[in-house]
């Protein structure tokens, strides 16, 4: 018993460093995405942390820049139009996309690791289907589908990562008024790492001057 104490003991110390240590990098995180939002207009809009984050967010940016109507601002919504873009544009994303075998497995694709073509149609069927958590590809193909580009705020560097839906423009740092650049609309989201503990989580970024003429509208 005094053995299992004192080993418990030992790695109090350890668990409580690590939860500091992840502590201030989640406030570092945070701190860093507000100082981009003010920097460009913004409000964080918070999106239900359901697996469908992305999605809702994105669909929320469609709305606000009257790309999609209201009624059909739904993670349903953009989670097809994600996965049909994808599915019509295999060789736009498998060069990317791991196996979901591993890396080393048998069944892995030729290419060291990736998806062979049955798996991306797994992959895909599964996007449009369940509460798989969408990422970085997904945001691609939003922009692609619907041709607006996608900014990403984020804690870090950069920290505004551009998806436009131009594949020949890449994805690059970038800054500018909220909603638009160069007369372009631009759904803004934001990307955390670790929000609330809940790990990786999408939210939606409305601009100020929105949030301020709806509580006008309501006062």
């Amino acid at each position: 018993a005094r053995k299992a104490a004192a080993l418990a003991d030992s790695y109090a110390p350890t668990d409580a460093e690590a939860d500091a240590r992840l502590e201030r990098a989640t406030k570092e995180e945070e701190d860093q995405i507000k100082k981009t939002c003010e920097d460009l207009g913004l409000l964080l809009q918070e999106v239900t942390p359901d697996g469908h984050c992305l999605f809702s967010a994105v669909a929320d940016q469609l709305a606000l820049l009257g790309i999609i109507p209201s009624s059909s601002a739904t993670y349903a919504t953009t989670r097809k139009a994600a996965t049909d873009y994808m599915h019509t544009h295999p060789n736009d994303f498998l060069p990317f996309l791991p196996s979901d075998l591993g890396e080393d497995a048998a069944g892995a694709g030729d290419a060291a690791g990736l998806m062979t073509p049955a798996q991306f149609e797994r992959y895909c069927a599964n996007m449009r289907t369940t509460a798989m958590w969408g990422g970085e590809p997904e945001i691609v193909a939003l922009s692609r589908a619907y041709g607006v580009p996608i900014h990403v705020v984020q804690g870090g560097k950069p920290p505004v990562v551009v998806h436009d839906p131009d594949p020949a423009a890449g994805g690059q740092a970038a800054g500018g008024a909220a909603g638009s650049s160069g007369g372009k609309r631009i759904a803004y989201i934001s990307y955390h790492r670790r929000l609330y503990g809940l790990g990786e989580h999408y939210n939606s970024l409305r601009p100020k001057t929105f949030v301020n003429s709806l509580k006008a509208a309501f006062q």
